[in-house]
């Protein structure tokens, strides 16, 4: 989870979502501490027992036209009773008017008030994805994360194993690389995994025996991306040979990073391996099967057929062998051909 403050919140997104300070900057280093937004509707009536005053306080059209509904010392007692908590802040949507006892009272409560153009609705659906992506639960991996054919494959190993090596390998490839040795993963909603390089790498490499790379310079802008879903992690390990490894691919194994299962390829390596075509491969492979062919389970299940046919073929031989002997009925000669051939 990244630290969050209202300040931060501004200037990430001022912009896009067209906000503008009303009365201050007064609450600007409050930290927000919860990803959820609320609407104070029950709270302005005086009903605060379950009020989430911790969270950004959102007022639309029916907040601001109960206020303005009320005479003007209801409407300063209903205001003193929401903004006498510690509210981060307040955004007012759809440009609505902002009574000056409303800014009096959140100059006095030191609470700065935002507003937008934007609807409420529209408002709360992009807000809520940049706190959502804020408060989403986050990991560090030592790997390399690329976008092969579409596909995030995180490969991870021992450090030194050759990660970055592959890496750069597919990028030379036309590939792009998302993160290299530190790779910060986070659970999006729906339970996807997504990562990100760290702001201090940004796209550099470090190969050993050469240094640090810029792989944006290098190979151009089209070589990296910002960030990726994770869709199959492939483990670097060196052969062994008394390890038993996967020779169909029917059994698939999976890694829980955040709760979430991603499946994980154990892919052995050995000098003169081309690990890059593999890599390619694995990441065709994955798309394959989310296109519903599962070569693996295609093949078993051809295999299986072609051992009942071999079962069922034998079986015919055995009873052709013990059938009685054919006599000179017609009518049984065709009851025995029907049951035995």
């Amino acid at each position: 989870m990244h630290k969050l403050d209202v300040k931060t919140l501004f200037n990430e997104n001022y912009d896009w979502m067209h906000l503008e300070i009303v009365n201050g900057k007064h609450s600007f280093e409050k930290p927000v501490s919860e990803g959820d937004l609320h609407r104070p509707g029950l709270a302005l009536s005086g009903f605060v027992k379950v009020f989430t005053f911790q969270r950004i306080q959102v007022f639309g059209n029916t907040e601001m036209a109960y206020l303005g509904n009320l005479s003007a010392e209801k409407r300063s007692e209903a205001l003193e009773t929401v903004l006498r908590f510690d509210i981060p802040c307040i955004i007012i949507s759809e440009n609505n008017e902002v009574p000056s006892v409303f800014i009096e009272i959140a100059n006095k409560n030191k609470i700065t008030i935002l507003r937008t153009r934007l609807s409420t609705t529209r408002l709360m659906h992009l807000l809520g994805e940049f706190l959502d992506q804020k408060f989403a639960p986050t990991i560090t991996v030592h790997g390399s994360l690329v976008d092969v054919y579409g596909v995030g494959v995180l490969f991870t190993g021992r450090s030194g194993i050759g990660k970055s090596e592959i890496a750069l390998d597919l990028v030379e490839r036309g590939h792009r690389l998302v993160a290299d040795d530190v790779v910060n993963i986070s659970r999006e909603a729906g339970g996807l995994l997504l990562g990100r390089g760290s702001e201090l790498l940004q796209y550099h490499m470090e190969i050993r025996g050469l240094g640090i790379i810029d792989v944006k310079s290098l190979f151009g802008i089209n070589s990296i991306r910002a960030q990726k879903r994770i869709e199959i992690e492939v483990n670097l390990a060196e052969w062994n040979n008394d390890e038993e490894y996967e020779r169909v691919g029917l059994d698939e194994d999976h890694t829980e990073y955040l709760e979430v299962k991603l499946p994980t390829v154990q892919l052995p390596i050995f000098p003169g391996k081309n690990i890059t075509v593999i890599a390619e491969v694995i990441a065709l492979n994955l798309l394959l099967k989310l296109y519903g062919h599962n070569t693996a389970k295609i093949f078993s299940d051809r295999l299986l057929r072609k051992i009942q046919e071999k079962k069922q073929h034998l079986k015919r031989g055995r009873s052709k062998k013990h059938s009685p002997e054919r006599g000179t009925n017609p009518e049984l000669q065709r009851y025995l051909r029907r049951d035995y051939e």
